[in-house]
């Protein structure tokens, strides 16, 4: 294990002068308003102190228990720079991966001081792979992971962020794949940042003919953690599960922009994510089901369901279709409420407490989403922490 180069110190020359570029740009493009859809219920109002981007990576956490837990390759991305030197990053490869679907701050932020994202491919992929994610200190970071999944092979990846300390830091990751024809790629992404970090994933998957694509989503930490996904059908055949389970508490944010793109014909998808809210916490799902001229035979659906466990606590729930086909099938849900009255009623005739009750209903809302994630010790992570914010809040008076 050796530590990476300073910023910069790999680029091609094509990377070196879109670096040079879109730093260029960066002082001139202020924070996204809250006045377009893609960023509206969002606090912005905050310095993102790209001019304190991270030029090397800090100390390495210790192991925990998801790392220890884990049965594969286990590969570190600390303040954006994977500690293993021999990784192949974009800025060495092909400029097609930075290629992104629109322009704003973080972009070309990250165009311009991301180390560059670490390639998976090929036999690193033979084995499941675990990309350990960390900020840790109060430098804005731009870790990047670009996963390509060849024609005819399966590929398992858990993408686990995190932070070493208790400081306040801007953190901006981009998550690439292309999944190749007749491939799958089984993809879980944990965000488990500390109560002062925002964060402002972005995520593309391109999909070909009769590709498949599972991917769980689990959001527990973060100041402002947001994760907008785009998930591209292009090929003939190709299909999707997309699991999302968040719980927020404090005066957290958990901002979900998810958009399913049906280009080629036959194409399925199915879009479920649940969520709870405590204290003064706020979630935000945007869902967007777009099927092209193209995507005839499409199947597609979204579902977003919602706890409030408090009463300072909201979520915002916009599910959204566009259909310019006329041979498909689609639809779309969504709820927001309360524990169900009945149901506590009908535990505590059984012998249960109101507490023991509310936490059975609790854990029993989220497992129809924990049980679909792809890793047993990622599943039972998440699991352990979603109840443990419920029954703190529970011992504290809070829910």
């Amino acid at each position: 294990m050796t530590t990476s180069p300073a910023l910069g110190q790999r680029d091609a020359s094509w990377m070196a002068a879109r670096r040079a570029e879109a730093a260029s740009k960066v002082p001139a493009l202020s924070m996204p308003s809250t006045r377009e859809e893609i960023w509206r219920y969002l606090d912005l109002d905050f310095d993102p102190r790209l001019d304190a981007f991270a030029e090397a990576p800090g100390p390495a956490m210790a192991a925990d228990a998801i790392v220890t837990g884990w049965k594969g390759e286990v590969i570190s991305i600390v303040d954006g720079f994977a500690t293993d030197a021999s990784l192949p990053l974009v800025t060495e490869t092909s400029e097609d991966e930075l290629l992104t679907k629109e322009t704003d701050l973080f972009v070309a932020a990250y165009m311009a001081f991301s180390p560059g994202a670490v390639v998976l491919s090929g036999d690193r992929l033979a084995t499941p792979v675990l990309i350990d994610v960390q900020s840790t200190g109060s430098n804005t970071t731009f870790p990047g992971v670009h996963i390509d999944v060849p024609a005819g092979s399966d590929a398992s990846v858990v993408v686990r962020m995190r932070s070493a300390s208790d400081e306040g830091s801007v953190v901006v990751p981009r998550l690439t794949s292309v999944v190749g024809d007749n491939a799958r790629l089984n993809l879980s992404v944990v965000q488990d940042w500390n109560y002062a970090t925002r964060s402002f994933a972005r995520a593309i998957v391109t999909l070909g003919r009769d590709a498949g694509l599972t991917l769980a989503e689990a959001g527990i930490g973060g100041l402002l953690s947001r994760l907008h996904l785009d998930v591209d059908f292009v090929g003939n055949g190709s299909y999707a599960k997309i699991y999302g389970a968040y719980f927020g508490e404090d005066d957290q944010t958990l901002d979900y922009r998810y958009f399913m793109n049906h280009i080629g014909t036959n194409t399925r998808c199915d879009m479920f994510l649940k969520g709870a809210v405590e204290d003064d916490a706020l979630s935000v799902f945007t869902g967007l089901i777009r099927i092209e001229e193209t995507g005839q035979k499409t199947e597609s659906f979204q579902t977003n369901r919602n706890l409030i466990l408090s009463s300072g606590a909201s979520a915002q729930s916009v599910p959204n279709l566009e259909i310019l086909a006329n041979d498909v099938k689609c639809g779309h849900g969504s709820s927001v409420g309360p524990l169900d009255e009945n149901q506590r009623y009908y535990l505590m005739s059984r012998g249960l407490t109101p507490d023991r009750a509310d936490q059975l209903q609790v854990r029993g809302f989220f497992e129809q989403v924990v049980s679909h994630i792809p890793d047993d010790v990622v599943a039972d992570w998440v699991r352990a922490r979603i109840i443990a914010k419920y029954v703190t809040a529970q011992r504290e008076g809070r829910v």
